[in-house]
């Protein structure tokens, strides 16, 4: 590989603390990380792309931080090499730094968090490469990111775990540390919401019309109104107890639709949204049709 960085470690002592009931054990500047599922979806990618020798693959994790959280946003893949006997680590630093580069032109507003890894196992070489994230990221703390691809595993198949590092000793050697896991959680947007929706949907697919679409889509829609209605009903009743919270949010919600607005305005605008959704899908076929036609002439030419 060009430019390599390579780390090498005689021994080394990691400790995976599970996460405090109290929340106190954890870092002291990150209390939690939230995950888009655009990026699991690139870590998985990247897995399945490896060579077949490989045990895990590896990349760096991009995206935002605020006060007290980090937001995964994407990631890419990182080519690297590395052995047990003795411990050493190899990362092509050069292709991160070019991907980084590019990914930055893009999205400027997001950088480096840490690293991703296709194994829950934590061991010396984890440590050697989060102390070179460490020094990437400084003065933040860098992130790990570990997905469990197995998916015979029963307990933890497909798991997602986030941690932060700490040195042992004041010696400072970095293959003495000990992971710190943190609460991890799956952040997604409407547009994605949607999205995982279909993927999951057995009966949907490539042969569901847009029309198929729209009133799966409405049913949802609907089911989500009956659970709303069902819990006013309940609390007006005094069944249960109303949560301050969630009616602000409801407050939220119908503060959002303009006062006073009849029959006759609202069904004018939900049929030119209606159009305009058909538009998009059928924009959409069109570019993935032109795709597919340039994608054979290719392999013609």
């Amino acid at each position: 590989m060009a430019d390599q960085n390579t780390f090498a470690a005689p021994s080394a002592l990691h400790l995976n603390f599970p996460p405090a009931a109290s929340g106190v054990f954890h870092s002291r500047s990150i209390s939690g990380v939230k995950v888009h599922p655009v990026a699991l979806f690139s870590i998985l990618d990247h897995y399945l792309r490896r060579d077949d020798s490989q045990q895990r693959v590896i990349g760096t994790l991009l995206g935002i931080r605020s006060e007290a959280e980090v937001e995964v946003r994407n990631a890419f893949a990182v080519p690297h090499g590395e052995s047990e006997d003795p411990w050493q680590i190899q990362l092509d630093a050069e292709h991160h730094r070019r991907m980084l580069d590019l990914h930055q032109r893009v999205r400027p507003e997001e950088v480096v968090l840490g690293w991703y890894s296709t194994s829950p196992e934590l061991n010396s070489n984890s440590a050697l490469i989060q102390d070179h994230y460490s020094r990437e990221v400084a003065p933040h703390q860098a992130i790990h990111l570990t997905l469990n691809t197995n998916v015979a595993d029963e307990k933890d198949g497909l798991c997602v775990k986030a941690y932060v590092s700490s040195l042992l000793d004041a010696t400072a050697k970095p293959e003495r540390c000990a992971f710190l896991s943190l609460p991890t959680s799956l952040l997604s947007a409407g547009p994605e919401q949607t999205a995982l929706r279909h993927l999951a949907n057995p009966e949907g697919g490539e042969d569901q019309t847009d029309l198929e679409a729209l009133e799966a889509s409405l049913e949802h829609v609907n089911s989500m109104l009956e659970r709303v209605l069902s819990y006013v009903r309940k609390v007006l009743s005094g069944e249960i107890e109303g949560d301050k919270a969630v009616g602000r949010f409801l407050s939220d919600t119908i503060g959002v639709v303009p006062a006073g607005l009849d029959g006759p305005v609202l069904e004018s605008l939900f049929n030119s949204h209606l159009q305009d959704v058909f538009m998009v899908s059928y924009l959409s076929k069109v570019i993935s049709t032109q795709a597919e036609v340039s994608t054979r002439l290719a392999l013609l030419t």
